[in-house]
Order: structure tokens, then sequence, then C-alpha cells
């Protein structure tokens, strides 16, 4: 069986002015890389459709998702913080991010794909129940895990970032949510800040000093995530797949390769083949700079899809 490989041309057209690190450019890198490597050949292409208001509101307030509806401008630039702003295109390219983990969601527990890539931005995993942050506006990966809890009636979802930035929207919607397990890796001193709060039954945070390396990456996935993942059980398992703690990509320090992407993804995989007859959902958050963003993302997918 195939895998989905999701995105529209939408997710282009949301800019935040020149020079800014989440470009456009970010997602043509990724489909290029994909392209060369024959990748695609072994992925149904799917177009992102709009997630509707009823389903971010499984995630976000509905004044947060009026919120978004209401400020977007029709020309210019709106701020939501120093580092975040909606263009004319935003609203759109956010719907259609968190609709690809709706879609995506729907295809996998279908039995109509085997795993699914979601090529898309804006990210999603800064992005609180009722707060845009960080480059986020809606939690795209939220959105699909509470598609497939509250429509699809699973009871047990893993999300897993390993982004080099700590997903605090994600934390955020879940904290509360005993459905949700989230095993997260990010770079200590880094934004959103997070506190270092230790291992609940549904959350395993694990922070992780600057320049740690892959040694420490690995060994942090085998000892923290592995045995909770197991102990879980996941019926899916969902990943918000940041590139940016690679050690050519100047917004973290944690300098990862493309092999750490590569072997992270085995480990995910083979808990999912155990557990969830091999579910896995993976959508884009972090990466900035092209070259490693794309030779790390085709690591990851060429894992995700059995062409390894």
């Amino acid at each position: 069986m195939l895998a989905a490989y999701i995105t529209h041309p939408d997710c282009t057209r949301h800019e935040m002015g020149p020079g800014h690190p989440e470009c456009p450019e970010r997602l043509g890198a990724i489909q290029d890389q994909l392209l060369i490597k024959g990748l695609l050949d072994y992925m149904l292409p799917y177009d992102a459709p709009l997630a509707t208001d009823e389903q971010l509101c499984r995630a976000h307030s509905a004044l947060h998702v009026r919120g978004i509806v209401d400020n977007a401008p029709s020309e210019g630039y709106h701020p939501v913080d120093p580092d975040t702003s909606m263009n004319p295109h935003t609203l759109q390219a956010a719907r259609r991010a968190a609709g690809a983990a709706v879609q995506a969601t729907d295809l996998v527990l279908g039995g109509k794909v085997s795993s699914a890539f979601c090529a898309v931005r804006p990210p999603g995993h800064h992005a609180e129940h009722d707060a845009a942050m960080g480059f986020c506006f809606f939690n795209n990966v939220a959105v699909g895990i509470r598609h497939a809890l509250d429509v699809h009636g699973l009871q047990r979802v893993a999300l897993i970032d390993f982004d080099v930035h700590h997903g605090n929207g994600s934390e955020n919607i879940f904290k509360d949510d005993d459905r949700v397990l989230m095993c997260s890796i990010y770079e200590r001193g880094l934004y959103p800040f997070p506190e270092e709060t230790g291992h609940t039954t549904t959350m395993v945070n694990v922070g992780l000093p600057t320049r740690s390396g892959g040694k420490e990456f690995r060994e942090a996935v085998t000892r923290h995530w592995i045995p909770a993942l197991d102990e879980f059980k996941p019926e899916l398992i969902y990943i918000s797949a940041g590139f940016d703690a690679h050690r050519e990509d100047d917004m973290g320090n944690l300098a990862l390769v493309e092999a750490d992407y590569e072997w992270v993804t085995q480990q995910l995989v083979a808990v999912a083949q155990r557990h969830c007859q091999g579910r896995v959902i993976s959508c884009l958050e972090g990466g900035y700079v092209l070259s490693p963003l794309a030779r790390s993302a085709t690591a990851h997918v060429k894992v995700l899809i059995g062409a390894d």
C-alpha cells in the first residue's frame, strides 16, 4: 500500500515578509528533493482540503478561531507576535495545513494509505488552545489528533515532536487529555522557554543541552520515549516533524544530521508496527535552511513510506 503525500499550492502563498525564515520556498525544497530521490513514485498525491471551523474547534477555542478569521488582512500584514504575521493568504494556508492532518487521519484510518506526510505550512505546534504564536496559527497535528479521537473513536494516540523548539501549543492542548501521550525532545534555553516539569503518564518531554548531538538525542529516545510508547500502546502515531535541530540550521544548536532523523523515524515506525498496524502521520513543523531541511525531510520520508 502506498503512502499519502498531502500538500496544496495555497500553503506557498502565506508569507511573513522578506527574509523571514519560515518562507514559502521550504515546501519547494522538500518536494524537489523527494522528486530527485524518486520517493514521490511511492506516494499518492492529495490536495489538502480546508479545515472547517468545527474541525478547528476540537483543538482550539471558538474565540481563537474567530480571531484568526476576523484579523485576516485584505492587504499588507497583520502582526500576531513580533515574529508572526498574517498576509491576505494566511488564513487559507492555515486552514489547508490543518485540513491536511484531518485528511491524513481519514486516509490512514480508512485503510486507503499506509502512512502520510503532510508537506504544509504554516506550521502548528506552537499554537495553543486559544493563542497563535511562533509562526503558528492553528495546531495542525492537534486538529488531526482530535479528529481521530472524537470522530473516529480512537482511545490512545501518540504525538511525537522532535522539532528543536518545544511544542508548547501541543502540550497546552493535550496536557489534561489522557487519551494522548506526547513525547518531545527539544533544546533547552530556546523559544518558547518551557519549564522543566519532569515526566507524567502522558507527557514525556526531554530538554537536551546545547550541542548535544546525535548520541545524546538517540539515548533520550531509547531511554524515555520507547518505553513510554510501548507501555501506552498507541492506536495511531502522529509526528510533529521539525528539522531545525540539524547542525546546519541556525535556529537551534542540537547538531543533529540526516542519519539521526532517519534513525528516529525507524524507531517510531517500529513502534507503530508493534502496536498500531504501522499507522503513522507526519506533519512538517520547523526547518529553515533549505538544503538541510530538504535532505532531512527526505531521510524521514524514506523510512516513513518503507522505501529505506
